[in-house]
């Protein structure tokens, strides 16, 4: 089973979205994955998948490693910018709870479709999740949720 991220056809407008980097925020590094990018910050990852893609548990795998080289002894947050559509096995929530050092989860996207997957996401993660339409009211949430953990 897996839970299908769709967006409409329609093109958005990356400033109506509000989704650009603050900045001052400072990119440690980027990675280029077969299903899209993730950025790693000083103490959250971004992650902005490709139209069409999967996210199976394998690929998961893949992150949590990315977030382990980086954040393995200290808070992190992670932000799921959705601009594209994909799908996302449910299971991968259940690993992801495990990891002790991840303290928020956000989703950004202006698509009510998104807000409504996210309600089921939620069921599965179980831990602090929020969906937000505004890219920095997001950053400022993880950031906060990292600090005072």
């Amino acid at each position: 089973m897996y839970i299908r991220l769709h967006s409409s056809q329609t093109h958005y407008n990356l400033d109506e979205m509000n989704v650009g980097r603050a900045k001052k925020t400072i990119i440690v590094r980027e990675y280029q994955l077969d299903i899209g990018i993730v950025q790693v910050f000083e103490n959250h990852m971004v992650a902005i998948f490709d139209e069409g893609a999967t996210l199976t548990l394998e690929r998961a795998y893949q992150i949590i490693g990315i977030s382990e080289i980086h954040f393995r002894d200290r808070n992190f947050g992670y932000i799921s910018l959705r601009k594209n559509s994909y799908a996302i096995d449910p299971t991968i929530y259940s690993y992801l709870r495990e990891l002790k050092h991840l303290k928020a989860f956000a989703v950004v996207s202006i698509k009510e479709i998104d807000m409504h997957n996210f309600k089921i996401e939620k069921l599965f993660y179980k831990k602090a999740m929020k969906f937000f339409i505004d890219y920095d009211n997001a950053l400022a949430w993880v950031k906060r949720r990292v600090r005072s953990k």
